[in-house]
C-alpha cells in the first residue's frame, strides 16, 4: 500500500499556506536562496553550506551551452517549424541529454558510488568493472572527448572549485583512479570529461545519483533559450536546410 502523500510542496488549492519541504516558500527561500540553492533544497530536503552552493552551482552552469550542440541544433530546428511556443523547442534539445550526449554523469557518478560502497580493494574493483565493460564491448561514461584532448578544462576547473570550496575529495581521487584503470585497460590515454568529473563533484555533495542528470537538463534549458531567442534574429536553420537540400540522392 502506497503512502499518497508529498513531502515537496503545499497544494495549489490550499491557500492556507505555501510551503516546500518544511519551509514557507516566500519568507524562508524566495529571497533566501539562490536558484541553485533552491534546486538542491527541493530535491533532496537538505540545505546547502555556502561553499557546496558555490560547488553545485558551478555543477549546474559548466554544461549550459558549447555552441551549436545537437542539441542546440534540434532546438533551432523545432523552433523554425513551431515558432509560437518557447517550451517546445526547449524540450525537444534537452530530449537528447543522455547516455551520449551531455548525461553520462549519472553512470560514472553510479560506478564511483557503488565502488565506493565497497569494503575491499577499491582499486580492484574499478579494474574489474573496466574489464567488465570492455567486454562487453561499451564505454565507460564520463571517459573519452573528440576534442579535448589530453584533459578536459572543464573536469579540471571543477575539481579546483570543489577543492577550493572544502570537499572532502573522495570521490575525485576515486574517479582519477578510475581513470588510471580505464588507461591501462585501453593502453592509451582517454580524457576525463567534464561529464565524468560531474559524478565525482556531485559524489561529494551527495546529489543522488539517480538525478545526477538533472544539473545537465536544467543548466542545458538555459543555454536553449538563448539559441532560441538567438534563432529569431540570427537563424542558421536556413543554412542547414540548403546543405540537407544539396546532398545528393543516389539509386542503390
Amino acid at each position: 500500500m502506497t503512502d499518497p502523500t508529498t513531502r515537496i510542496g503545499s497544494a495549489t488549492s490550499d491557500t492556507s499556506q505555501f510551503r516546500m519541504r518544511g519551509k514557507d516558500v516566500l519568507s524562508e527561500i524566495v529571497g533566501q536562496m539562490s536558484f541553485t540553492e533552491a534546486f538542491y533544497f527541493i530535491v533532496t530536503g537538505r540545505e546547502l553550506t555556502r561553499e557546496q552552493g558555490r560547488i553545485f552551482d558551478a555543477c549546474v552552469i559548466v554544461l549550459m551551452d558549447h555552441g551549436i550542440t545537437p542539441q542546440a541544433l534540434v532546438s533551432r530546428l523545432v523552433h523554425d517549424a513551431v515558432p509560437t511556443d518557447l517550451q517546445v523547442p526547449v524540450a525537444s534539445g534537452l530530449l537528447m541529454v543522455g547516455n551520449k550526449f551531455a548525461g553520462t554523469m549519472a553512470g560514472c557518478g553510479r560506478i564511483l558510488q557503488d565502488c565506493m560502497a565497497q569494503d575491499g580493494d577499491r582499486r580492484a574493483w574499478l579494474a574489474d568493472t573496466v574489464a567488465s565493460f570492455r567486454a562487453q564491448r561499451r564505454f565507460i561514461p564520463g571517459f573519452g572527448h573528440p576534442y579535448y584532448k589530453p584533459e578536459d578544462p572543464r573536469a579540471a576547473r571543477l575539481f579546483e572549485i570543489a577543492e577550493a570550496n572544502g570537499a572532502k575529495g573522495d570521490y575525485i581521487a576515486l574517479v582519477k583512479m578510475l581513470g588510471e584503470e580505464v588507461d591501462k585497460a585501453a593502453g592509451r590515454h582517454l580524457t576525463l570529461n567534464v561529464t565524468g568529473a560531474l559524478g565525482a563533484v556531485l559524489s561529494e555533495i551527495a546529489f543522488p545519483v539517480e538525478v545526477m542528470r538533472a544539473c545537465s537538463v536544467v543548466g542545458r534549458a538555459a543555454g536553449l533559450v538563448a539559441h532560441v531567442l538567438e534563432e529569431q534574429s540570427n537563424p542558421i536553420v536556413p543554412d542547414v536546410v540548403d546543405f540537407v537540400n544539396a546532398i545528393p540522392y543516389v539509386e542503390e
